[in-house]
């Protein structure tokens, strides 16, 4: 209702308890003497800009306006967002002048990221679309084809996205572009991003741990956010949270936060008032990093931060159909959403667009007037949408030989300790381009050794303050997933290592980045970016104290889930393959990498050579723990995620002895995209290869570490599926042992030696003979163990030793070292 708009509260307006004082924590600044000269250039550059950010959201012809509008000159569907658009375009044109006067490096994050027509709009005029795109050239043609095709299926989308130059952040959701910007400026010293933040974003959970993210930022190391609050009031049909907040209440929030406010809201100087605050905020932060980078570091430095208030939808229409638009959350999309059939919106929509008076702003031929030209930096590659940070600048990793950091088959290695002092060395070999973000859980997941020579990279902390480190720890897996996408889409890799059950916190963000690399691989002029790496512990096999809340697997689907060219999940069995799994993940590029172990010591079943040929082919058969190294088995047992292939492994040498006439045959699958369907994926078997592996008419027994929906998926188009059967986690057990929810979950040896009867008695007439009695002991004993754990609140003695096999003996004892001397240990013959 018109009541609404005009009955809204002003924020300067509002009471407050906050004394007065506190509004001296904000900045006061006299404004900067700019030239007539440059300030009708900035005001040219926005006008035009918002000319053709309007006209990308109506007009499917007459772009110029060089006739009066028709209804065959709108398009038949009207999409976009216009609510947005003239404080982002305000932003952009100050951009380009901050960096022509300062020579500075700057690339631009925007977080209301439906704003795309402003975007478009500005890289247009700068020249950067034409560079990358010639259809968008700089004259009529050029500027009628950006018009007429937006948001059509032939042209740009109504948000920002990886065809969108200077990009670095998908627009389609909201929350995550603050903590990109600070992602991106670590390790680049001389990086500036300005990050604007729409107040309805400001809402959200991931922007709000965002705010920290300067206290993880070492001004000696690394570039700088300038922060830009675009608090405009409304979202799509409702008041924002931080347009209803006075000024003392805002400076009090960002102060708590660790920064120091400038509020830009002179409508009638906005560009002075928006050009003097932006170079503040370029001063200090010199200044901060000055300090740092001479030995003298400012001890907890208030970093910038801009609040910028300026109405929704500013210089659009002022009143619709008798209802306000203009500073309202009527201008949020589409504000004259009639103007294809309604003569008096037509109307309106040409008088809103004349207003910019087109006719001053480009040439005869079509290209922007020189006086806009004056402000854009001279050099190309400075221009922000072609900035080499945001699409070029991939940094190959140096990655260390990860089999001098194997371990002696038959011992027992935790597999996250294997990798620490992998992940350790190659922090030490890529000093500036590898980092770890991580929620809090690198010393619970066993991942110390990472700290051999590094630590934690936290600035408000006395002791940590100043002194680098490559690893960076906040109790926010939203902000981990921000820095490392802002880190990887800059050139650099990044490690997300985390507790199995809360990664799926990410998902969505996740989901995100892969639609932004799936465009980008689509263009022909971004490169190749490393991976990112995500490395799932703490699994629910082995749950110690944590119970059922710490239970989920789930985001291994989410992985599953998406294009065959990015996903890849590895459930590496042992220390020795997770090795090699790490050191190919961290070479890999434009891969969602998820790499599922234990944290817990586990047998070393494969020595350095084995894992490394077993890790290449994805899946093998162990010989060592099959009946007559596999040959013409009776079923095939298969183990997927290092705890479910140990109760296979105990399975099949349980079987050896109590069931001597079954032959089995076992199989590790380490890359779990192998067994989709023929053609699906690029690391999918072939169907005669999948035979050969599996066999291609005996039973076939999965123990899986995720749900067992996933690999019905992965196998479906398989031939002869009736003869698999499949445990999994089944979400079940809470504080409990671990043998214990290994029977909880039936994927305990008993479970699998249960199965593996069942499966044998269909082609082995003795196996049928006792099957009834074999099963019956099964059942007795894997009974008598669960009464045991209820009765003593621990799982027997021995329960995890390691199996005995005819032929290949693992076993406790006596290990003789390389210096003579013994130690206790498993052993291998």
């Amino acid at each position: 209702m018109p009541g609404e708009v005009l009955d809204r509260p002003n924020p300067r307006a509002l009471s407050s308890s906050i004394p007065d004082h506190v509004l001296q924590l904000s900045v006061k600044l006299e404004k900067l003497a700019l030239s007539k000269e440059d300030l009708s250039a900035i005001e040219h550059f926005r006008r035009a800009s918002n000319y053709i950010a309007a006209a990308m959201i109506f007009l499917s012809g007459n772009a110029h306006m060089e006739r009066d509008l028709t209804f065959d000159d709108i398009k038949p569907r009207l999409l976009g967002h216009w609510g947005t658009c003239p404080g982002l375009t305000l932003v952009y044109a100050h951009l380009n002048y901050l960096s022509r006067k300062n020579d500075v490096d700057l690339i631009y994050v925007v977080g209301p990221g439906h704003g795309a027509p402003a975007i478009l709009a500005s890289l247009w005029i700068e020249g950067s679309l034409a560079r990358f795109y010639p259809q968008y050239s700089m004259d009529k043609q050029g500027l009628s084809n950006l018009i007429t095709g937006f948001s059509t299926p032939h042209g740009f989308p109504s948000h920002i996205n990886a065809e969108t130059p200077g990009a670095i952040h998908e627009g389609g959701e909201l929350g995550y572009a603050l903590s990109v910007a600070f992602g991106a400026v670590m390790d680049k010293p001389d990086l500036i991003v300005a990050c604007i933040v729409g107040d309805g974003e400001a809402e959200s959970g991931p922007t709000a741990t965002a705010w920290h993210a300067a206290k993880y930022i070492d001004p000696a190391e690394s570039g700088a956010v300038i922060p830009i609050v675009h608090v405009n009031g409304f979202k799509i049909s409702e008041r924002t949270i931080y347009g209803c907040m006075d000024d003392k209440e805002m400076v009090t929030l960002f102060t708590g936060y660790g920064y120091q406010c400038r509020f830009v809201e002179d409508l009638e100087d906005i560009d002075l008032d928006l050009a003097t605050s932006m170079q503040w905020a370029l001063d200090e932060i010199r200044k901060i990093q000055k300090a740092a980078r001479s030995g003298k570091p400012i001890m907890k430095p208030r970093w910038p931060v801009l609040i910028m208030r300026t109405p929704k939808g500013w210089s659009g229409p002022k009143k619709v159909a008798g209802e306000f638009v203009e500073g309202s959350f009527h201008s949020h999309q589409v504000p004259l959403m009639a103007a294809k059939t309604n003569k008096d919106h037509l109307a309106d929509l040409q008088k809103w667009l004349l207003s910019y008076n087109p006719s001053e702003l480009f040439t005869e031929k079509g290209d922007v007037i020189d006086t806009i030209k004056s402000i854009i930096p001279i050099e190309p590659t400075n221009r922000l949408g072609q900035r080499v940070e945001s699409y070029k600048c991939h940094e190959v990793l140096n990655v260390p030989d990860w089999k001098s950091f194997g371990v002696e088959k038959g011992k027992q290695e935790s597999c996250m300790n294997a990798i620490g002092r992998l992940i350790d060395q190659s922090l030490v070999d890529n000093p500036k381009s590898l980092r770890v973000f991580s929620p809090d859980e690198l010393v619970s997941n066993k991942l110390d050794a990472i700290f051999d020579h590094t630590g934690r990279d936290f600035q408000w902390d006395e002791f940590s303050h100043a002194k680098g480190g490559r690893v960076i720890e906040i109790l926010s897996e939203h902000t981990c997933q921000g820095f490392l996408q802002g880190y990887t889409l800059t050139g650099r890799t990044g490690i997300f290592p985390s507790y199995e059950s809360f990664l799926g916190i990410i998902h969505t963000m996740m989901v995100q980045y892969c639609k932004f690399n799936k465009m980008a691989r689509e263009t022909n002029w971004r490169v190749d970016i490393s991976s990112i790496n995500y490395i799932e512990t703490s699994t629910w096999t082995r749950q110690e104290h944590n119970g059922f809340s710490h239970q989920n697997p789930s985001f291994i689907g989410a992985v599953l889930n998406l294009k065959p060219a990015a996903a890849r999940v590895y459930f590496p069995p042992d220390a020795n393959t997770f090795l090699s799994t790490t050191a190919h993940c961290l070479r890999s590029v434009n891969y969602v990498n998820l790499m599922v172990g234990s944290k817990q010591p586990q047998p070393v079943f494969l020595s350095v050579e084995e894992a490394d040929a077993h890790c290449k082919a994805g899946a093998s058969i162990w010989k060592f723990c099959s009946t007559d190294d596999g040959l013409d088995p009776d079923v095939v047992l298969v183990g997927i995620g290092s705890e479910l292939m140990f109760e296979v492994v105990m399975a099949a040498a349980i079987l050896r002895r109590k069931c001597p006439a079954l032959r089995v045959r076992v199989v590790n699958v380490t890359d779990l995209m192998i067994l989709e369907s023929e053609t699906l994926h690029p690391h999918s078997l072939s169907n005669d290869e999948f035979s050969s592996l599996f066999t291609a008419n005996r039973p076939i027994h999965f123990n899986y570490h995720g749900y067992a929906n996933e690999i019905r998926g992965l196998l479906f188009g398989r031939h002869n599926l009736e003869r698999v059967t499949i445990e999994c986690y089944k979400e079940e057990g809470s504080t409990t042992t671990p043998f214990d929810m290994m029977l909880r979950n039936n994927v305990s040896r008993f479970d699998v030696m249960e199965a593996a009867i069942k499966g044998g008695t269909k082609h082995n007439k003795k196996v049928e003979l006792d099957q009834t009695t074999l099963l019956a002991e099964v059942r007795h004993q894997s009974s008598k163990i669960h009464d045991y754990i209820m009765a003593n609140g621990q799982d027997p003695k021995g329960t995890f030793d390691v199996p005995t096999f005819e032929g290949t003996v693992f076993g406790r004892g006596k290990v003789e070292k390389k210096d003579g001397s013994k130690e206790d240990g498993f052993f291998v013959n």
